[in-house]
């Protein structure tokens, strides 16, 4: 289907909002507190922050720039806020007040008149009417001043953002001693105004008809924004019905302070931010119609994770991710680490049926971790006390004697086990009606290199129907060109796990680094197609930051594409010997002053045009012709034609075989290969769309295979990648996609029984 990576609106659908719109503000923060921001109203937010450290700080933040959302539902940027007045009103508790000494502070960081970069820290307290802890705040942008006196007036004409301070009551500003206790705190904004001039911003407003794929998101990735702009940018895009929403490995729970001082994840509890963001969340999908699926994995950001719950390789180092700063993954075999997962899940749950919405629940890629040099963390104390002192695998790369299988095995039966309990947790706390999937990542747990691994990451007990639907990602290969891997995984779990195609969800995605974003998105829109032509039933994109980062917009299914522009027959006339065949190429020639040529080639493919009016040769034919042009509707629907000059891949109308074309070497990860046939000795390459499916014969490496399929487009898929250096090879027949060059049809019959040919001109198709 077709996509298109927007950069900027050009002509899109756009409207107006209220410059500082509740929606578009956003909160951050230094770990390890916690905030989110809702919006409660067309004009007004409540920011909900949780403190642990004296020098613990939010900041309430509005940018003149909009940074998160797609390009074609962005706001505008302005940054000129002269005789432009902001006023609300402040309520706020268990936060430092407006008279306080280190009172919130409205920062602006702008530019100064000279164009130099500079802040201003504007006291709320100077602007305000009221008690401290509920006062209307006035911000006139061109009579404001940085301080406690009007002594350091601000540049209202080029500021970049401003961002109010939300400090812990105790607040003490460079001194990351702890709290006494955990602390509490809100403000909320009500009545938010903006007057005087520039008031309004344009702001994107497209609104995307449903194009049949869900959404992914995460908590990790949004915590900063609120839940309504979030769901904006979902529909506005089109994506409808079931949305998946990972909570995330490091903003949902509540940190608990050890003995030592130490915070980490430990009761199972959501933190206040958390709660209230989610409980705004899944109401706003119920009223909107989405069906969120509440994802939760076994990983937990390293500094807030109990030493004893890490998963740990045979010399004691914890299982740590590739993030900066890096997380880590739960042992299955440690039973609390597993029931705080439960606790955590039971609690999505609650807020789920609270939204009165039915409970969908995804367990998010639960594996033993493996690295690339073939350990695998099968280590930490408590996998060691289940296994009863466990053999070392040194490398899961090297053939494995009986002893390392047999703990394989029994590593995979506890991971089934952490998944069940997890699974009947979700199905108790929903009042023993839940739908639970499982997502699988393929490229880690089928990896080639390491054939024993899916005894642990692949279980038998998780075969259908033990859970209601099977969900799948394979981005690392899908970006790669890995279509062999690919392939192979998708049978390799069918015959292991057995669940039907209905039965099966794959995410699609995802963009890791934008500078990738012209080469991975392809790949992606063709993974979600082929997809839905493998008879998945719901496909999802993953995920919605990469969406808006890169602009990604899934157009939809439109009428015309609905009724195919290519009818797949043949031309029905033979051509008589007089027909007309030219080839065309697109070349821009300048000539220089000195007389000599400038040539530039613009078309890598001749486009062929046909004259088949000469092989009209008696009035039944004549109404033939006229019966198969109305029934192309003229020029709107394409066709097959063989080209009587060039039809085989042997020469040009010779016998075809195996060895005839060199479509490409193999590079062992590849498997899916365009058929194409070359011209001259620099060659020409022609790709061939349109071959005859009974006429084609493969070879690898010089030899005829049968390990392939061909799907539309001339494309050939073989059941394992071919082995690198191999020559992949093919002979066949084809024909040419053409259609008629003009919508009108002129017959005379004087001339036709004159013995004088109608001209019926033809034009190739280009398809991709």
């Amino acid at each position: 289907m077709a996509f298109w990576l927007a950069k900027r609106r050009n002509g899109q659908q756009s409207d107006f909002i209220q410059r500082f719109d509740p929606r578009f503000w956003t909160v951050d923060f230094p770990r390890p507190a916690m905030a989110s921001v809702i919006s409660t109203g067309p004009d007004s937010l409540r920011v909900e922050a949780e403190f642990h450290q004296a020098d613990s700080l939010v900041g309430l933040i509005w940018d003149s720039t909009d940074r998160f959302d797609h390009p074609l539902l962005a706001y505008q940027t302005d940054r000129d806020y002269s005789r432009t007045t902001l006023s609300f009103r402040w309520r706020s508790d268990g936060v430092i007040a407006l008279d306080a000494t280190n009172g919130p502070t409205l920062t602006i960081e702008g530019r100064d008149s000279s164009g130099q970069p500079r802040a201003w820290f504007v006291r709320l307290w100077n602007y305000a009417k009221g008690s401290p802890e509920d006062a209307l705040v006035t911000l006139p942008f061109s009579k404001l001043a940085g301080g406690w006196s009007p002594d350091d007036p601000v540049d209202p004409h080029a500021i970049e953002r401003m961002f109010i301070s939300i400090a812990p009551q105790g607040y003490r500003p460079g001194t990351a001693t702890p709290l006494p206790r955990r602390a509490n705190g809100w403000v909320e904004l009500s009545a938010i105004t903006c007057s005087g001039d520039r008031p309004m911003v344009e702001i994107g407003d497209i609104l995307l008809p449903p194009h049949g794929l869900g959404m992914a998101t995460a908590y990790d990735d949004s915590y900063n924004l609120t839940p309504a702009r979030v769901l904006r940018m979902i529909r506005g895009l089109g994506y409808r019905d079931a949305l998946i929403h990972y909570v995330g490995m490091s903003h949902y729970y509540r940190l608990d302070r050890q003995g030592d001082g130490g915070l980490v994840a430990q009761s199972g509890e959501l933190c206040t931010p958390a709660q209230a963001w989610h409980r705004d969340f899944f109401g706003l999908c119920a009223r909107q119609g989405y069906r969120p699926i509440a994802s939760l994995s076994y990983e937990l950001f390293a500094e807030h994770c109990l030493p004893a719950w890490q998963q740990r390789f045979a010399d004691g180092s914890p299982a740590l991710t590739g993030w900066v700063p890096p997380s880590t993954l739960l042992s299955p075999a440690n039973g609390e680490a597993m029931s705080f997962l439960q606790r955590v899940a039971v609690r999505f749950v609650q807020l789920t049926l609270e939204a009165g919405l039915p409970v969908s629940f995804q367990i998010g890629e639960p594996w033993w971790w493996t690295v690339p040099d073939g350990r695998i963390a099968l280590y930490d104390p408590a996998a060691r006390a289940l296994f009863s002192d466990p053999p070392v695998i040194a490398d899961l790369r090297q053939a494995q004697p009986a002893e390392a299988k047999a703990l394989l095995d029994r590593a995979g039966d506890a991971l089934a086990a952490s998944t069940a309990a997890l699974r009947s947790a979700v199905i108790d706390a929903s009042g023993g009606v839940a739908e639970v999937m499982l997502l699988l990542f393929t490229p880690t747990i089928l990896d080639p290199a390491m054939p024993d691994l899916r005894r642990a990451n692949l279980p038998p007990g998780w075969a259908w129907p033990d859970y209601d639907r099977l969900q799948l990602e394979d981005y690392d290969w899908l970006t790669e060109g890995a279509d062999g891997l690919r392939r192979t995984g998708y049978a390799t779990l069918q015959w292991r796990l057995g669940y039907p195609l209905e039965r099966q969800d794959y995410l699609a995605g995802f963009v890791l680094d934008g500078a990738d974003a012209e080469t991975h998105w392809p790949s992606i829109d063709r993974a979600i197609d082929e997809a839905a032509r493998r008879g998945v039933s719901r496909r999802f994109v993953w995920a919605l930051p990469q969406v808006a980062r890169d602009g990604f917009t899934r157009l939809p299914i439109s009428q015309d594409d609905t009724m195919q522009a290519f009818d797949d027959v043949l031309y029905p006339l033979a051509l008589g010997r007089d027909a007309g065949v030219s080839a065309e190429f697109s070349t821009s020639i300048a000539i220089t002053a000195s007389g000599h040529e400038r040539r530039a080639s613009h078309w890598t493919d001749a486009r062929l045009h046909f004259d088949v009016g000469p092989g009209v040769r008696s009035e039944a034919e004549l109404g033939t012709l006229i019966a198969f042009f109305r029934a192309r509707r003229g020029a709107a629907r394409g066709f097959r034609l063989r080209d009587p000059f060039d039809f085989s891949s042997n020469g040009m109308t010779g016998e075809p075989g195996p060895l005839d074309q060199l479509l490409t070497i193999g590079d062992g990860r590849s498997a899916r290969f365009r058929l194409c046939k070359h011209y001259g000795a620099d060659p020409q390459v022609r790709p061939i769309s349109r071959p005859r499916p009974e006429s084609v014969k493969v070879s690898v490496a010089g030899e005829e295979t049968a390990q392939w399929t061909l799907e539309d487009g001339g494309w050939i898929l073989f059941r394992t990648a071919p082995a690198t250096g191999a020559e992949i090879r093919a002979g066949f027949l084809f024909d040419v996609p053409v259609r008629f060059a003009s919508d009108r049809l002129d017959i005379s019959a004087a001339t036709f029984a004159a013995g004088e040919a109608p001209s019926v001109p033809l034009v190739e198709v280009r398809e991709a």
